[in-house]
């Protein structure tokens, strides 16, 4: 089987975690038995300098055609037109290929915990899903505009956009501790009510699933006392942003962390949310491994490689309890360092 894959290295440190995440992904396919097919194509900052778009319209072809996207990273300081950013390259892919469902996973394990700079009793144990509404809300609301005396957003959402998330976070919680929490703001905006409304009736059809409601400031506030109490957590666009942001501290660095962003149909896109990280570019210091566990979710979930994907997840972890780390997680190895231990462990 030959999975085509599309990388879109973007800015910053993105093409350094991207490169060292390409090889070990071709050293698991020999040593797993499938074949992969790699297109890297331009995206966000550095698609803008060579082609006046963050999304071209050859990038985003390359995309629909794949089975998978890993993304490294986009944006910086170079860009600052508020009219053609990076970042605009990430709204009109998740739009084109319809990525409604974000994915983000929190784990802290008992060997990682000393990491967190939280109080190892609080973090450890942690393991948690965030499901964020990717496509509507006010990064996509219309009208939007901008201008030396006025700005507007606009936040809307319909009962389907609510709920077709909803399921997604219902259907994960069936596989893991059956519990969602719901994240609004219902006591000030109307979005919000609409948004619980439709939860509590979504959640009818999962009757062994237990649904709580939490307002978006207690939900930060609960993330870090307690962030054990969690198993899903499903909100709209902005609010996930915000809070998968601050739950990617917990376990010690944004480095960490991965992503997923799911369509009803299509190729998924794989992502660490730590972002470009400019003021390290180029330097050999980042922390690859949030691009390598998005890698192994791109495994899992897209190319239906669950041993390699857990295979490469094992030796992710081990390698960061064995202190092979970058100094984002207090260790002393460079980004190629840590490479080259992995895929000596593969």
């Amino acid at each position: 089987m030959t999975y085509k894959i599309t990388a879109l290295p973007g800015d910053g440190i993105g093409p350094e975690i991207i490169q060292g995440s390409l090889e070990i992904l071709e050293i698991l396919s020999n040593k797993f038995n499938f074949d992969v097919e790699i297109e890297t194509k331009d995206f966000g900052g550095i698609a803008i300098d060579k082609h006046g778009d963050p999304l071209p319209k050859d990038t985003l072809e390359s995309c629909k055609n794949s089975d998978a996207i890993l993304l490294g990273a986009v944006g910086g300081p170079n860009w600052t037109d508020p009219k053609n950013r990076p970042e605009h390259g990430l709204l009109g892919i998740r739009k084109a290929l319809k990525l409604f469902a974000n994915i983000r996973p929190t784990i802290v394990t008992e060997s990682t915990a000393h990491l967190s700079p939280l109080k190892e009793s609080i973090v450890k144990d942690t393991d948690f899903i965030i499901v964020r509404e990717l496509t509507g809300g006010l990064y996509f609301g219309e009208p939007k505009y901008f201008d030396e005396n006025q700005a507007v957003d606009t936040l809307t959402y319909t009962v389907d956009e609510i709920t077709r998330i909803a399921h997604v976070a219902f259907q994960l919680a069936e596989k893991r501790n059956k519990k969602v929490t719901s994240v609004d703001k219902e006591n000030v905006l109307s979005s919000s009510k609409l948004w619980r409304a439709t939860l509590d009736n979504v959640s009818k059809s999962y009757p062994d699933v237990e649904l709580n409601h939490l307002l978006v400031d207690a939900c930060s506030m609960h993330l870090i006392t307690n962030p054990k109490q969690f198993d899903v957590i499903v909100t709209e666009n902005l609010f996930g942003d915000i809070l998968s942001d601050e739950a990617s501290v917990i376990p010690g660095s944004l480095g960490l962390s991965p992503s997923a962003s799911f369509g009803e149909s299509g190729p998924s896109l794989y992502e660490p949310i730590h972002g470009s990280a400019p003021d390290i570019a180029g330097q050999n210091k980042a922390n690859p491994s949030g691009m390598l566990l998005s890698l192994a979710m791109c495994l899992r979930e897209s190319l239906n490689q669950p041993e390699c994907a857990q295979h490469l997840e094992d030796i992710v972890f081990s390698t960061i309890n064995e202190g092979i780390t970058t100094k984002d997680l207090g260790g002393n190895k460079s980004t190629s360092e840590v490479f080259e231990t992995i895929k000596k462990s593969i």
